[in-house]
């Protein structure tokens, strides 16, 4: 028995790994590893190995879609980042042989820090708050300004207008999802909704698809970022559905993904909506400005995703185990949250 192999969610074979790891590392030191806490989508552990330590993450045991749970992409985004502005955790070693731990996986630093899974952050002072959320502003600015053709990255999306891309790939995903419990009538009004204003816009940056405060570490005892983590939806895009998704916050309860709205902000330390979207623009150098359609298209997206976590939770193939009753509930949150931004439209 692996001494840190008691959570029941390790779903690959311990003894398995330690022989792989013996063969690129060599010794004979015990294996251990242990599901972190938090994430719905790729199963993630602490390993440690004698004094080494790294983390693993991995494919779930079956995908629901062909492009789900890219973890090469997010091994390749990790690759690409070292020695930027962009913190990221260093990438260790890929293994795409499935022979090894039933799925590819790939293991890479495991840093020291702190992971705030609620954007109130509990347990801070007002003060170092503002200080977390500016540095959560500038990390999200420097992933736009990436200049991701000079770091290998120019093929990592798609041509086209993204806008319609991702409308008609989240699309796709709603309808495979939306069978019986999982029906949401909200989200067909906001797909009709977006289709009909889709932009013209042709900016392209690096976006991470799921930049939240979960997903980023902060130092242990200092109010910056030594860390973004959870690149599965990164691609090419636009930056603007990044930011959406990330101040989502403001319109989100505390129960609904860990959102701001009806706290005490003020007393709290965190920034107004506005007051923090004209951060970004002055540090990411934007020259535009979010708008109605982007913050439905984020509702959108984060109800879709949400949807595939209560599908998955429903066969058995999530990380969580009330993964589907949560899944349904914040998918019928955002899809509540989007319809009401498309009603308060002028």
């Amino acid at each position: 028995m692996n001494v840190l192999d008691t959570h029941a969610a390790v779903d690959f074979d311990v003894d398995a790994l330690g022989a792989w790891l013996k063969d690129w590392l060599g010794g004979s030191a015990r294996t251990e590893a242990r599901q972190t806490e938090g994430g719905m989508s790729n199963p993630t552990y602490f390993l440690k190995r004698g004094d080494w330590r790294a983390v693993l993450r991995k494919q779930p045991r079956a995908a629901l879609a062909p492009s789900a749970h890219a973890i090469d992409r997010e091994f390749r985004v990790l690759e690409a980042l070292q020695g930027t502005p962009v913190p990221t955790p260093k990438p260790f070693r890929y293994c795409a042989d499935r022979d090894v731990l039933g799925t590819p996986f790939y293991l890479m630093e495991w840093l020291d820090g702190r992971v705030y899974h609620e954007f109130a952050a509990p347990g801070v002072t007002p003060g170092e708050r503002t200080a977390l959320y500016r540095s959560m502003c500038a990390t999200l600015a420097e992933i736009h300004k990436l200049e991701f053709n000079a770091v290998g990255l120019g093929d990592f999306g798609r041509p086209g207008n993204y806008f319609r891309r991702q409308l008609s790939r989240w699309a796709r995903l709603w309808s495979e999802y939306r069978e019986g419990d999982n029906d949401n009538p909200g989200l067909d009004r906001i797909v009709r909704w977006l289709d009909e204003r889709i932009p013209e816009s042709e900016t392209l940056t690096l976006c991470h698809g799921d930049f939240r405060m979960g997903n980023v570490m902060f130092h242990r005892t200092e109010p910056r970022v030594i860390g973004v983590l959870d690149w599965e939806l990164s691609t090419l895009g636009h930056p603007l559905v990044d930011l959406a998704f990330n101040s989502q916050a403001w319109r989100m309860a505390p129960d609904e993904n860990g959102g701001l709205l009806g706290l005490p902000l003020k007393d709290m330390g965190i920034p107004a909506e506005q007051e923090y979207l004209d951060l970004y623009y002055r540090l990411a150098s934007s020259a535009e400005r979010l708008t109605r359609f982007h913050q439905v298209f984020a509702m959108f997206r984060g109800a879709v995703g949400s949807a595939g976590v209560a599908v998955r939770g429903e066969i058995g193939n999530n990380v969580l185990p009330d993964a589907a009753h949560i899944g349904r509930r914040l998918a019928r949150a955002y899809a509540a949250r989007g319809v009401a931004l498309i009603e308060e439209e002028p």
